[in-house]
């Protein structure tokens, strides 16, 4: 049994990942700083399903699950580095998975600066924290949109991302340089995961599949960006959890072949790595619609509409580093996570 932190706790990936986690037998605690970005009830429904009662929460109080002997939640906010270090000093974890940032691309061109404080100065708190602390791996999330202008296809962990389109992108990026940083001046064994457009059960509702979902159930039209000439590697939420705990439990170590005269920009001489979690697959927006009304058996009402700022036209993970690592690539079909998407969606909004 290891004793795990995770971040993020009562988001959309963070849940699932605790799930996980303390099914398999770990010692896990969850951080999460309960913002309200989204409808906060879809926060509090994953916390009520691990033991957490919202009646009880207390900012910077441990409470222990109702459900599980294995698992405790704290309100932080990782800014707050004094609570996080205490928090450190007391529980005594062997690796962490920081998942809690910011989410959303178009949001970050309204509110840059909670990107600033939650992706960039919340991270630093973190690498600070297991550096102190001597943690044996951090595993953190990245994301897809740091490939930004490069639209060579598919993605590969080799490629540049020196061109972000977002703030969120070039918050995302800084961590990976951040995580480096740590990971060559202090050993720190560090891993970052791009997730490709991540959708299933207790997902973000300002996703679009979501927002989709919402707008068919309820008769209004669907805005279809770029005319609806877009792909994306929609991947299945328990795929990006099974490859993020793989990643976790294998630290990474220095790449004996590595060549700072041709460096890779996915290994180091020290021990980092990135990977990409995707279907290695792109769907077509408009196949994805279909999928879902057949799913939802309704059909959508579309409004076609230019393409939005910092939206790239298309998503495709490389996964091949994954696969070598660890003989794993996603499997989850699109059909069948829409399907599991919607029978959730269906029970929890009451359709």
């Amino acid at each position: 049994m290891k004793r795990i932190l995770v971040t993020g706790a009562a988001g959309f990936i963070g849940y699932h990942t605790v799930q996980r986690l303390v099914n398999e037998g770990h010692y896990v605690v969850g951080l999460d700083n309960l913002n309200t970005y989204y409808d906060i009830r879809l926060k509090f429904g994953r916390l009520d399903n691990m033991g957490i009662s919202s009646s009880k929460l207390l900012q910077g109080t441990l409470l222990p699950s109702s459900k599980f002997k294995n698992y405790h939640f704290i309100q932080l906010n990782l800014v707050d580095r004094a609570p996080l270090n205490q928090l450190f000093t007391d529980q005594k974890f062997d690796y962490v998975v920081n998942l809690a940032a910011q989410a959303g691309v178009r949001y970050s061109i309204e509110k840059p600066s909670v990107y600033i404080e939650s992706n960039i100065v919340g991270f630093a708190n973190i690498l600070e924290a297991c550096r102190n602390f001597e943690i044996k791996h951090l595993t953190y999330a990245s994301s897809s949109s740091v490939y930004g202008l490069n639209e060579s296809v598919p993605f590969s962990t080799q490629d540049s991302t020196n061109h972000p389109m977002s703030l969120y992108a070039a918050t995302k990026k800084s961590n990976e340089l951040l995580a480096h940083t740590y990971s060559h001046l202090f050993q720190l064994p560090t891993s970052g995961i791009r997730f490709f457009t991540v959708y299933g059960p207790w997902g973000r509702p300002d996703m679009a599949y979501y927002i989709f979902a919402n707008k068919i159930t309820s008769g209004e039209k669907i805005d279809v960006y770029n005319n609806g000439i877009m792909e994306r590697d929609f991947t299945y939420v328990d795929d990006i959890v099974e490859g993020t705990i793989k990643v976790l439990k294998k630290p990474p170590v220095p790449s004996v072949n590595w060549n700072p005269l041709n460096p890779q920009a996915d290994t180091s001489s020290a021990p980092y790595r990135i990977y990409n979690i995707g279907a290695n697959e792109p769907v077509k927006l408009m196949d994805f619609i279909n999928t879902l009304e057949d799913s939802l058996g309704m059909k959508a009402e579309l409004n076609y509409m230019p393409i939005q700022p910092g939206d790239v036209t298309k998503t495709w993970a490389n996964v091949d580093n994954l696969i070598n690592d660890f003989d794993y690539s996603p499997k989850t079909s699109l059909k069948d996570g829409i399907s599991q998407f919607v029978n959730w969606y269906k029970e929890f909004h009451k359709v």
